[in-house]
């Protein structure tokens, strides 16, 4: 998901019934293989020469070991009657066991996942540079995942010891009783390579083997990474194209007599419909999806056999035709845990490939109705009480829920409102301050987390809406850069898909939405108290260093003058939410009503 920095070192029609997830079962509309009998039935588990193999996957974990509050800890199921459901899902608890059971049976499995395994994690696992996320995934015996733009929020050097182990350079190690071993499954990253060889930094690609039975992975994160990531994450990296890597290393694998082959893509789409059960093939093969991850799947070689994708946080099992017109499975499964993907691969022992008139493909919901992964558990217990002492201090008050949902959000208001404040106590003469979407990673809610009471705001929770290392930023810029910045929102490289920021207190205008591009925002209409901005005049902007960096698409952004670097982000906000509630007077809830948006 989209923004980025460096973390902070301190610290998606029902089948059948309800609560079955969309098959996505391919109509039998490609050629049988070479030599096999169209009668033979194709799911004879056993039978010699078909071998089912469950693919199970799962993306965008985002260091969620606890079950995730407010909407990020909920998933939208339709009905058989047309009407919609919220369901409570996620916790690594839960998936765990989700995940075991489903295995059960199945004797030729393999747990993969695409991307954003860790970065804009909660305080449990970001405290400790995501370490708890790797122990985790351990656990639960994930075999292989792409990396994500996430993974490099610190740096290629981190990531590096996330997959081999060792102590972190600055702050040590966090369990006396052993050295941090890293994970037990292959990142991959075969468009991620090194400026100056050319070489992947990771595995491009991995073979999962079992009695002649073989499936290779390759996996590639979104060519665009360094556009949503701090510049320091990525210095020193190049980041390929998908469809030309992906393709490239599937004629490897095939050299090496690997037919079988699932792309993990840290890119995806978005469905028409947020319920996870929607069936996005429906009235055609593919109609219900849109965003970047369709040309891609469109593009990669028909070598692939599945796509199993990420990052939009969207959840979808559809079928997209491959370059030579068949249908080919693309899943997603949300994120933060919510869900997980069951995916039955029909390996064709005589030709080495998957006969994909059998591939099928579903949501499953991580509900928490079933008993807790004792070992997860355990995990969390164990990370909690380290982190306690810093996540369960109060840092202020709210008057009820404040989300951050919608073209304008309440907590967009509320953070842009916050850097503003820290702005004006560095230099009076700020004016306004903007705030990029996707680093607001959850709402406040109002229901207590812990023993807090209802209302509380912690610093844990604080840090799960800010967990990036931003610093809060002033820089000049002409009032014709302003309104350039916000055109940005809807042109270029964020035309497609909107990145609207949040703007402080006094900043208003209109978003025409029934106009394309630029012309989205009504010039006229940028107002800052009331008067019209002015092209000529300079206007002193508070923003995060990713902002300041250009970030997002907002390059007028990246071109302010006479910067001046702020303290932390979250410190920032704390002392901003500290000052302006109480028990006795909560912080109101923000209107959320400076952008009139025209649909």
């Amino acid at each position: 998901m989209p923004q980025t920095s460096r973390h902070r070192h301190t610290h998606r029609l029902l089948a059948a019934a309800a609560g079955l997830a969309t098959v996505g079962a391919l109509a039998a509309a490609m050629p049988a293989s070479a030599g096999q009998d169209k009668a033979t039935p194709l799911h004879h588990q056993g039978s010699g020469r078909y071998q089912d193999v469950q693919l199970l996957s799962f993306n965008d974990l985002h260091g969620n070991l606890e079950p995730p509050t407010g909407s990020s800890g909920r998933v939208t199921e339709l009905q058989a009657d047309g009407t919609t459901k919220t369901v409570d899902a996620g916790g690594v608890e839960y998936l765990a066991t989700h995940l075991r059971e489903a295995r059960k049976d199945n004797k030729y499995s393999i747990t993969a996942a695409a991307g954003d395994m860790v970065g804009a994690s909660p305080l449990i696992s970001g405290l400790f540079h995501d370490e708890p996320t790797i122990d985790a995934l351990n656990k639960l015996d994930l075999d292989v995942t792409s990396v994500g733009n996430h993974e490099f929020d610190e740096g290629a050097k981190e990531l590096a010891r996330l997959q081999n182990g060792g102590c972190h350079p600055k702050d040590g190690c966090y369990d006396d009783s052993e050295e941090f071993t890293g994970a037990n499954f292959p990142y991959l990253a075969a468009n991620v390579t090194d400026e100056k060889t050319g070489k992947p930094i990771l595995k491009p690609y991995w073979v999962w083997k079992k009695n002649g039975v073989k499936v290779g992975f390759i996996g590639v994160t979104l060519e665009g990474t360094p556009n949503i990531v701090s510049a320091d994450g990525v210095k020193g990296l190049k980041f390929g194209d998908e469809v030309e890597t992906i393709n490239k290393y599937a004629k490897v694998l095939q050299r090496q007599g690997v037919k079988s082959i699932v792309a993990l893509i840290h890119e995806g789409g978005a469905p028409a419909s947020a319920a996870y059960n929607y069936d996005c093939d429906s009235p055609g093969a593919g109609d219900g999806i849109s965003g970047p991850i369709v040309d891609i799947a469109k593009n990669v070689t028909p070598a692939v056999d599945a796509l199993v994708t990420g990052h939009t946080h969207q959840a979808y099992a559809c079928t997209i035709n491959d370059p030579a017109g068949n249908p080919r499975m693309v899943t997603s499964a949300a994120s933060f845990g919510r869900l997980y993907t069951d995916t039955t691969l029909t390996y064709d022992r005589w030709t080495g490939d998957i006969a994909r008139t059998a591939v099928k493909s579903a949501n499953h919901v991580v509900t928490r109705d079933v008993a807790k992964a004792a070992d997860m558990t355990a995990l969390i217990s164990k990370w909690k009480t380290l982190s306690a002492p810093i996540a369960s201090r109060p840092i202020g008050y709210i008057a009820g829920e404040i989300g951050n949902t919608g073209t304008e959000s309440p907590l967009g208001d509320m953070i842009a409102d916050a850097q503003l404040a820290y702005a004006k106590s560095l230099d009076p003469e700020a004016d306004l301050a903007v705030m990029n979407p996707g680093g607001i990673r959850a709402g406040l809610t109002y229901a207590a987390s812990g023993s807090e009471g209802d209302g509380v705001v912690t610093y844990g929770e604080a840090y799960t809406v800010q967990p990036f290392a931003n610093t809060v930023n002033l820089v000049d810029l002409t009032g014709a850069q302003v309104i350039t910045a916000l055109q940005q929102q809807v042109s270029g490289s964020n035309e497609a898909a909107p990145k609207i920021l949040q703007i402080s207190s006094g900043l208003t205008y209109t978003l025409d939405l029934t106009q394309s591009g630029a012309a989205r925002v009504v010039t006229g209409s940028v107002k800052l108290g009331g008067t019209a901005i002015d092209p000529t005049a300079t206007y002193r902007v508070a923003m995060n260093s990713f902002l300041a960096g250009g970030g997002d698409g907002f390059a007028e952004l990246g071109k302010g003058t006479n910067m001046l670097i702020g303290g932390d982000d979250l410190a920032a906000f704390e002392a901003y939410l500290t000052a302006n509630s109480s028990a006795t007077t909560p912080y109101p809830v923000p209107a959320a009503n400076r952008i009139t948006v025209v649909k």
